[in-house]
């Protein structure tokens, strides 16, 4: 007893781990919890379903068991239950770390130190599109009108939905992307503040050739787009894609919102929720953790009321 009691002590972390996982899919409550509701839709026709797409610990390999976490959709769920357009708000949590991109499968992986391309198969970020294209239809066969569906995603999940609507442009009612991001620190590892975005990138590529060129690819294909009516919030200091993310600019019809140049958005500083504690944003990528993002509510609520 007395060990397991100096253990908690020494380490009382470890007492609270994985307390605030999500790791099914399914609607989110309010207040929200680790627990989600079934795909079960009363009246879906006077419903507007958004689906959120979580981030990844890793590009391309599966990660069972491991989806996402209440700080994660915090902001999403505060939505639930707001109506646009005399239409409800639910918010779907869409677990899909369980897929595993086809070159994982390949002697030499996307991301091993002698791949070098082409990528053999699919991505896991395109099998994620494929994933979220298939429970879209799901949803619509409920009788949810395909209007008043829409995609979001945060990081991974960002990219993956800039991804879905270049290749299904008509998938959805609109789609919303966080910092989006998939392949590592790139902004802050390679010191773009410092060298600028273009020798970042070239820095980047020398390292990492193999996942340079797929991050391209999939860059180039949202770029030719001929409309993207999204929304994309982007962050100046997120050490993932913060400083190269202006290729976004160039998309015709989307909307860029730059949360904010700090570590603060309309003069609140901004702190991430966990179940016990508060802690400061220290990175940009986790800005739309923040609760002070719910400063952009509004916005978002606007932007699907002239989707829908």
């Amino acid at each position: 007893m007395k060990k397991i009691l100096l253990l908690f002590i020494i380490f009382p972390t470890l007492a609270l781990a994985g307390s605030d996982d999500i790791k099914k899919s399914g609607f989110l409550k309010k207040p929200i919890s680790t627990k989600v509701d079934k795909l079960e839709i009363i009246e879906p026709k006077n419903k507007i379903i958004i689906i959120f797409n979580h981030g990844q610990s890793s590009n391309d390999s599966k990660k069972k068991d491991k989806c996402t976490w209440i700080g994660n959709v915090r902001n999403m769920a505060s939505l639930i239950g707001q109506k646009v357009n005399g239409k409800e708000i639910m918010v779907y949590n869409f677990c899909t770390n369980h897929l595993e991109g086809d070159q994982m499968l390949e002697k030499y992986p996307l991301w091993h130190k002698k791949y070098v391309g082409p990528y053999k198969g699919k991505h896991k970020l395109e099998k994620r599109v494929d994933a979220n294209i298939k429970l879209i239809e799901q949803l619509v066969s409920m009788g949810v009108p395909k209007k008043q569906i829409i995609v979001t995603g945060h990081s991974c999940g960002g990219l993956m939905t800039l991804m879905l609507f270049a290749k299904h442009p008509n998938a959805a009612g609109g789609g919303i992307s966080f910092n989006q991001a998939c392949f590592g620190k790139i902004s802050k590892k390679y010191k773009a503040a410092k060298v600028g975005p273009e020798a970042a990138l070239e820095s980047f590529k020398k390292k990492k050739p193999g996942p340079s060129v797929v991050r391209q690819s999939q860059i180039d294909e949202i770029k030719r787009s001929k409309n993207l009516p999204l929304l994309a919030f982007t962050h100046p200091k997120d050490s993932y894609e913060g400083l190269l993310s202006d290729w976004l600019d160039e998309i015709p019809g989307l909307e860029r919102i730059i949360i904010s140049e700090d570590y603060t958005i309309n003069g609140q500083k901004c702190f991430k929720e966990h179940s016990n504690e508060k802690e400061p944003v220290k990175d940009g990528h986790r800005m739309d953790h923040a609760t002070c993002f719910q400063y952009y509510n509004p916005k978002i609520l606007d932007y699907i009321s002239s989707r829908i």
